[in-house]
């Protein structure tokens, strides 16, 4: 009898282990069908609060919709025409800056053995490899602006997502017979989700305006470009914050000298810490936070499965999960292991 019982809880196992990998698969095999859906379902929970806060102002729906798509439009139109624009001017001067690079090695390599300290036998290109780092940069920024670029079908698709979301209580109620008992921690985790976007967009909003400021009090080119790069990674703590930083440094490096890409630096430091570790916490409040190795297990994984959009949206989608399970009791476990406080 033992043995039956775990050999059906190993198949069991195997069988869901199975589904998952399938599903895995072919999420992976579709991401370019679902990437924009996933955009779609971000900008929607980031849209929510102010379309929820003018119907609650006595504002009839439409003219909600239409005030909160034209904010959307514009933002979009927006950030699509400065990374457009930007990413074609830094493609153009991109030799320049590699070229730049190579003589600071040089005056480095020069200075050591001034000093009589040994030159390594591999250059500072060949380790640090920023010719690499900025052009796969290049890259990134160019997927996201096609995907900017080709946000019609985002925007439809939020559309509906906020249509849908004020008859969606109603529909609940009447679908389902236990939905008072449902519906409320449903609610529940939907607001939850929505303020941490909202606030983290506005967080985020801030962080990207700082170092735009900062960046062009410097003269680094393209001031504004690295300020949306800002923006975007703050969605991943920690480790996000670095990634911006990389290219703008190097950037002010080979186009101002060490000592700007010094001050450059610092800006970074002290944006994100002030930012990061002072004010967000006081905002965000306590028991949102998601551990270090989450974060970069999160990092890989969704980029694995949805490319440079899945790490964009890797901490909110985790972050949803993690509220998902905090708000139901039989799965509340898994939230406090994949926080980064007892």
């Amino acid at each position: 009898m033992n043995e039956s019982k775990s050999t059906t809880g190993a198949r069991d196992a195997l069988v869901i282990l199975a589904a998952i990998i399938v599903i895995l698969a072919g999420l992976r095999a579709a991401a370019s069908l679902v990437t924009p859906f996933l955009l779609a379902i971000f900008f929607a929970t980031v849209s929510l609060p102010p379309f929820f806060w003018l119907c609650r102002k006595k504002v009839p729906t439409i003219i909600a919709l239409l005030l909160v798509v034209l904010l959307y439009a514009g933002v979009l139109i927006g950030a699509a025409f400065i990374v457009n624009n930007a990413v074609a001017d830094f493609s153009a001067n991109l030799p320049k800056y590699q070229s730049r690079l190579a003589a600071e090695e040089e005056d480095l390599l020069k200075w050591l053995e001034s000093t009589g300290i040994k030159p390594p036998d591999f250059t500072f290109l060949d380790a640090a490899s920023p010719s690499a780092l900025m052009g796969l940069a290049g890259t990134a920024l160019g997927e996201i602006a096609t995907l900017l670029a080709n946000g019609f079908l985002v925007g439809l698709t939020v559309i509906f997502i906020l249509l849908e979301a004020t008859t969606f209580a109603d529909k609940m109620r009447s679908a389902f017979k236990n939905s008072e008992e449902s519906l409320p921690r449903l609610l529940h985790f939907s607001q939850t989700v929505q303020r941490y976007m909202a606030l983290k967009t506005i967080i985020s909003l801030t962080t990207g305006a700082l170092i735009w400021i900062w960046l062009a009090i410097l003269g680094v080119d393209f001031a504004l470009l690295w300020g949306f790069v800002a923006f975007l990674l703050n969605y991943i703590p920690n480790v996000g914050s670095i990634i911006a930083a990389i290219p703008a440094v190097l950037l002010a490096l080979a186009q101002l000298g060490v000592g700007p890409a010094i001050l450059t630096l610092s800006g970074y430091l002290v944006v994100n810490n002030v930012i990061g570790n002072v004010i967000e916490p006081k905002v965000m409040g306590k028991g949102l936070g998601l551990s270090t190795l989450v974060v970069f297990v999160s990092l890989v994984f969704w980029g694995w499965i949805f490319g440079i959009v899945g790490m964009l949206l890797a901490v909110p989608l985790t972050m949803t999960l993690k509220i998902g399970f905090d708000s139901s009791p039989q799965t509340r476990w898994i939230a406090r292991l994949v926080s980064d406080k007892p």
